[in-house]
């Protein structure tokens, strides 16, 4: 099957999935894996190589974000034990005041994504935002989704992120890196302002299952919950974990970006991936729970985040098989060779285009990436004919490509699992606000190429 059968039967087996983790109740992970079969051969994947197809796809996920989401976790949970995490809410609510907790972290998220992906920026500040809804009484599901907005926001708008920077560079726009910057900056306004919106409506409308939980204990008040810590670490201390990776996998970013190759630059990229970036703050955290004198904790810490790590992995890699049988098939292909139907369309040819690469196959880098590929060559018979055009390109691929996160996206497990939202919430949470936040984007886009 090719062409338009093959992307209609994929909105069938997408729908046929929502289906069965939401009213029929099967377990994501073999939900997805069963529609991701019928789709492989429903797609005409020769019958000896779809095994192969679900092998790499399940282990490609976790070759990319596996062991970033144990690390991270793990840290997590060892700035929880030391009281860091009460810390650092601590911290926040003191600078932007009581009422305004959405905010700080949604715009605390905003930031961390530009050097860091999402995946890791969600782990990461999870333990910060989840202090700050026992502190604040604040909505969990605000809080989880204004964390989701702001980094992905970010994510998919800002180099030195790789998906916006390798679109900026298929674009032409290497040596114009700064205006690409500036523009994701700007761009950001709308979407960061829809997301707030709509995380504070929907939060009073879904509770998370710690929500939940929390309603059936008895309330304790803010001193009570400092005293459980005892004593608290200091600021530095508590920051460092966090602080340290993001400012590593920065610094590797920008070195890799000024294309140098000496031994320094090659230490420093060495130190800002991902899992070494994690690795450092994990034995920072290790550190401060040995001199908060709970270093008899750390086996048991470990032994947990990985049981509750490991269900998150499962259905995160099982999306992954989803997005390799897309990629597989013919799907890709169809929309490349039809990609001048969509010219009339102008600067919302390339969100399109990207919304529909990444709801099909899940990755945002990769919906930036193809997307980028294939308007490059088009971009004059598309009008875009300056710099500032060319910025503005970048950035709707960028909206398109959060529109939308669900259930082939790892970015959508990540959040739904670590803000403990069920499926079906997470539809009506998550995959809803990428839809707000991605129409939200394109507006402000559309509205600054009429200026521009």
């Amino acid at each position: 099957m090719t062409g338009l059968p093959l992307i209609i039967a994929f909105i069938v087996a997408i729908v046929a999935m929502i289906l069965l983790i939401s009213k029929y109740k099967v377990h994501p992970f073999l939900s997805i894996l069963a529609v991701s079969l019928v789709l492989a051969l429903l797609a005409g994947i020769p019958l000896r190589q779809i095994p192969s197809v679900i092998g790499s796809g399940f282990a490609g996920t976790f070759t990319s974000i596996g062991i970033v989401i144990i690390l991270g976790a793990l840290i997590g949970a060892i700035l929880e034990k030391t009281g860091a995490a009460f810390k650092l809410a601590d911290l926040v609510i003191r600078l932007v005041g009581r009422k305004h907790p959405e905010l700080a972290i949604e715009l605390m998220g905003w930031v961390v994504s530009i050097p860091v992906f999402c995946d890791s920026g969600f782990v990461i500040l999870n333990p910060i935002r989840k202090a700050l809804v026992r502190q604040t009484g604040v909505s969990s599901v605000a809080m989880t989704l204004c964390l989701s907005c702001g980094l992905y926001i970010a994510h998919v708008f800002i180099p030195p992120t790789p998906g916006p920077l390798a679109a900026a560079q298929a674009l032409g726009m290497e040596n114009n890196l700064l205006l690409v910057i500036g523009m994701g900056v700007l761009c950001s306004i709308f979407p960061l302002i829809a997301g707030y919106l709509f995380a504070r409506h929907i939060g009073q409308k879904i509770k998370s299952a710690d929500e939940i939980a929390a309603t059936e204990e008895t309330v304790k008040t803010y001193e009570e919950l400092k005293a459980e810590y005892g004593k608290l670490p200091s600021a530095l201390d508590a920051l460092a974990p966090i602080l340290v990776p993001i400012l590593l996998m920065g610094v590797a970013s920008f070195v890799s970006m000024s294309h140098a190759d000496s031994q320094l630059a090659n230490i420093l990229i060495f130190l800002g991936t991902p899992i070494m970036a994690l690795s450092v703050g994990v034995v920072l955290a290790i550190i401060q729970l040995f001199r908060a004198g709970k270093g008899e904790a750390f086996y048991t810490l470990t032994n947990d985040t990985l049981k509750t790590v490991g269900p998150i992995l499962f259905v995160t890699a099982a999306g992954g098989v989803l997005g390799k049988v897309i990629a597989s098939s013919d799907m890709v292909n169809f929309i490349t060779a039809h990609a001048d139907t969509f010219k009339a369309v102008g600067i919302f040819f390339p969100f399109l285009l990207a919304a529909v690469l990444k709801s099909a196959q899940g990755s945002s880098t990769v919906a930036i990436t193809t997307t980028a590929g294939i308007v490059a060559p088009l971009l004059a018979a598309l009008g875009f004919a300056t710099p500032v055009d060319a910025a503005l390109v970048v950035v709707a691929i960028g909206a398109g490509a959060m529109t939308v996160s669900h259930a082939n996206d790892s970015y959508f497990w990540v959040v739904t699992s670590f803000g403990e939202l069920t499926p079906q919430d997470g539809y009506r949470t998550q995959t809803l606000m990428t839809l707000v936040i991605g129409l939200a984007a394109m507006l402000e886009v559309f509205i600054l190429s009429l200026i521009f």
